[in-house]
């Protein structure tokens, strides 16, 4: 009775999982992978207009290049909450400049290329929840806010290998020491 009935339930999970290759699943497919390139454009555009100034968010006389700090006006002026203190001592120091930038461009990049997705996952998580800690409470939300929710999408794109379709994932995944460490995946 047992066998029947794990039968029966595994058949009616075949049944509606879609199939590989379906339309379906393509689609999906091709949802996150457009989803992990919009990601990392946003990601890449915050590093390039922070680098040159474009005028976007960053005027061009406080372009990092321009010798501007790509941490300082934000963690100076736009911090409220508990974490106040913490950013402010660190708005503008090299260091924070630096991982900042490299930070946002190794995401952007990871994501756009669809490598090292689990690595960009994991970093890009950070950053988004450390930048929400900047600003608590959130502005029109007691708690939530799109930096977690975009720390959420990252989770899901490494999860479901994103970067295999629209990206080089898969060849990503086929050399020698990711292979040896998954987590470079």
């Amino acid at each position: 009775m047992e066998t029947m009935v794990a039968t029966t339930e595994r058949v009616t999970a075949d049944n509606t999982a879609p199939k590989a290759g379906t339309a379906h699943e393509r689609t999906v497919r091709y949802i996150l992978a457009g989803t992990r390139l919009a990601l990392g454009w946003i990601f890449l555009w915050a590093f390039i207009d922070k680098m040159f100034g474009f005028g976007m968010a960053t005027e061009s006389k406080n372009a990092w290049i321009n010798g501007g700090s790509p941490t300082k006006g934000f963690l100076t002026f736009g911090v409220s909450g508990p974490f106040k203190d913490l950013y402010a001592g660190i708005a503008g120091a090299t260091w924070a400049d630096w991982l900042f930038m490299i930070g946002l461009a190794g995401i952007g990049v990871a994501l756009l290329l669809g490598i090292g997705m689990r690595v960009a996952a994991v970093a890009g998580g950070l950053l988004l929840v450390m930048m929400w800690t900047a600003v608590l409470p959130p502005e029109n939300n007691p708690f939530m806010d799109d930096h977690l929710i975009y720390a959420a999408v990252l989770a899901v794109l490494a999860l479901v290998n994103a970067g295999d379709t629209w990206g080089l994932g898969r060849v990503w995944a086929r050399l020698p020491i990711v292979r040896r460490m998954p987590w470079l995946r």
